[in-house]
């Protein structure tokens, strides 16, 4: 039932650091991972790698998801190459980071430029609209249907705790704290979720939303601290631990699962 072979499976920001676990989740079940990045190099050589390593139908293609003729051009462009298209895995988001100290800090709300709002909401929930415009009308013509899987986050259900960045003897306008877009966006494509799971629903089109926890990247030591005590398993995830949740949502296994939102992060919204 976790059976994928030959699915043609579309990863947006799929050359990022999450995106190339989800293309090689897919693959290792037997789709081709279409990765879309707005880099073609990098989106070229993570095809590659998985194409040789799970012996699919991988490519790699350079798109800019906040611009509709590209997403449009794109998505004609695979339907001519594969035929059609089962799965679109919204991925891309910028990813706003805890701002640096200085005179004011611009990652907190009272100074967060226009600028970067606009640009990250463009990003991750333009972006994620106009891929299912194109992508998942594409999905509603296949004779089984298919599924749309939003990638939201702990913060789109939760409120990020800013007392995970304070830095003690540090004037308040020059703490630190996580960007705004951030939750707006993941919380967004919950609601996303919400609408396409009942748009296409009569074509077999199922969409639901992945909300994963914070990744172990090297992070700074006291922040881990402060970070794991949150988590009832005391730990942030591994690279490779949302590789069975995307294959679930993908696959037939999840076949009755429609605009359900899967919380993956050790236990922290329990708390």
């Amino acid at each position: 039932m976790f059976e994928l072979g030959n699915k043609n499976i579309v990863i947006t920001g799929g050359a990022g650091l999450l995106g190339r676990q989800h293309a090689e989740a897919v693959a290792e079940y037997g789709a081709n991972p279409i990765i879309l990045d707005i880099d073609q190099e990098k989106s070229q050589e993570v095809a590659n790698k998985i194409s040789s390593k799970y012996k699919v139908n991988s490519c790699g293609l350079a798109v800019d998801i906040t611009k509709e003729d590209q997403v449009e051009k794109c998505c004609r462009y695979i339907k001519d190459i594969f035929g059609g298209i089962d799965v679109l895995i919204n991925n891309a988001a910028n990813n706003p980071q805890v701002g640096e100290s200085g005179l004011k800090n611009t990652s907190r709300l009272e100074f967060f430029p226009l600028a970067t709002w606009n640009q990250d909401v463009a990003v991750g929930l333009t972006g994620a609209f106009l891929c299912s415009k194109h992508f998942g009308f594409e999905i509603s013509k296949r004779t089984n249907g298919g599924s749309i899987i939003n990638i939201s986050s702990d913060l789109g259900v939760m409120a990020p705790d800013q007392r995970l960045y304070r830095k003690d003897g540090l004037e308040e306008e020059k703490q630190s704290v996580k960007p705004v877009t951030y939750s707006v966006i993941k919380s967004g494509l919950i609601g996303l979720t919400l609408y396409l799971s009942t748009y296409w629903a009569e074509n077999n089109v199922r969409c639901n939303a992945l909300c994963p926890g914070g990744v172990y990247n090297n992070q700074d030591k006291e922040f881990l601290v402060k970070v794991q005590s949150r988590i009832p398993l005391g730990r942030m995830a591994k690279f490779d631990e949302y590789k069975g949740a995307i294959v679930f949502l993908a696959s037939s296994a999840s076949s009755y699962m429609n605009g359900a939102v899967l919380n993956i992060d050790g236990g922290r919204t329990a708390w």
